[in-house]
Formats: C-alpha cells, structure tokens, sequence
C-alpha cells in the first residue's frame, strides 16, 4: 500500500523496511486509532512485533469498548514512538516514529495464542523463557483475549539527525 501522504521533509523518512520493523519490535507500547461509525477511539497498548508474520499482538479483554470498536471496524492506524527528549535551547524535539496501518482479527486456538503470548512476553521480558514457562498456562492462555493486526503499511520518521547539531 502506498503512503497516504509523501512526508515534506525527506531526510527524516526511514526508507528501509528492516529498520522500521526493527523499531516495531524494540517499542515497549504502540498507540492504536479505531474508529465506529463517525466516533473515534485511541488506546495505547503493550504488544509484540511478531517479524515472521509482520503482525502485531496485543491482548485485552473479551468484551469491551474496544472489542465493540474493533467488531464495527477491523481497520486500525497506529504509532510506535521512540522519544530521545527535547533539546533545550534549540526548541526542537528528538523522536522516531513508525506508522502502521492494518486489519484486526482476533486469536483462536491454543497453540496460536500461545504463539502470540510467546512473542509479547519476548518483546517485554530479559529472560522471556522463564516467564513464558511460569505465565503461559493453560488457564492463561483459556481466559486471554489475543488482537493480531496484520498490518498493510509501514512509514517511518526520525528527527534526531537534525536535532543533535545543537
């Protein structure tokens, strides 16, 4: 899918693709816009970066205003954001961000979400082995309600080239 809109500043586009899926698995949260009928609606969500899928995991409950968003309308647009601070004195801000937009389906199975549980514990934990042997039970796994966005576009934008000439 092509972008939406060509950014203005050129220098600041991230152009390659490993890089911007890169920043999709080492973000903690990623900001997720939905919207039902005319009413928009935006969360921000742990999540794993699943790269063999190029998909996005998050769990929530299994009823919900954003389960009620996400059944009138899978489609979702959404930000990961790595913040490198403001810098004093020259009124300018150090950031890089990767938009994604997509559609939202919802795990089933076992051993898929299992999948999905494994991925998201890898993105958070040090030593995601142990915690995935201690949390992902059966029972966890019974009572969780997985999101996959399957996402359909990547941008991204970095200003701390510019930014760290101050």
């Amino acid at each position: 899918m092509e972008p939406y809109h060509k950014l203005r500043r050129k220098e600041q586009e991230i152009r390659d693709s490993a890089e911007l899926k890169a920043i999709l698995a080492g973000t903690q949260y990623v900001t997720v816009a939905m919207c039902r009928g005319n009413e928009p609606y935006l969360v921000t969500l742990s999540h794993g970066y699943d790269r063999e899928n190029n998909a996005i995991y998050f769990h929530c409950a299994f009823a919900g205003k954003k389960i009620d968003f996400l059944k009138a309308n899978n489609r979702v647009w959404g930000q990961a954001l790595v913040d490198r601070g403001y810098v004093q004195g020259r009124c300018d801000h150090r950031f890089t961000t990767v938009q994604f937009s997509g559609r939202v389906s919802f795990v089933e199975g076992g051993e898929a979400k299992r999948r999905a549980l494994a991925v998201m514990i890898g993105q958070l934990e040090r030593e995601p082995e142990k915690v995935i042997a201690a949390k992902v039970t059966d029972a966890a796994v019974a009572k969780t309600c997985i999101g996959r966005i399957d996402i359909e576009f990547l941008s991204g934008k970095r200003t701390e080239k510019t930014a760290e000439k101050a």
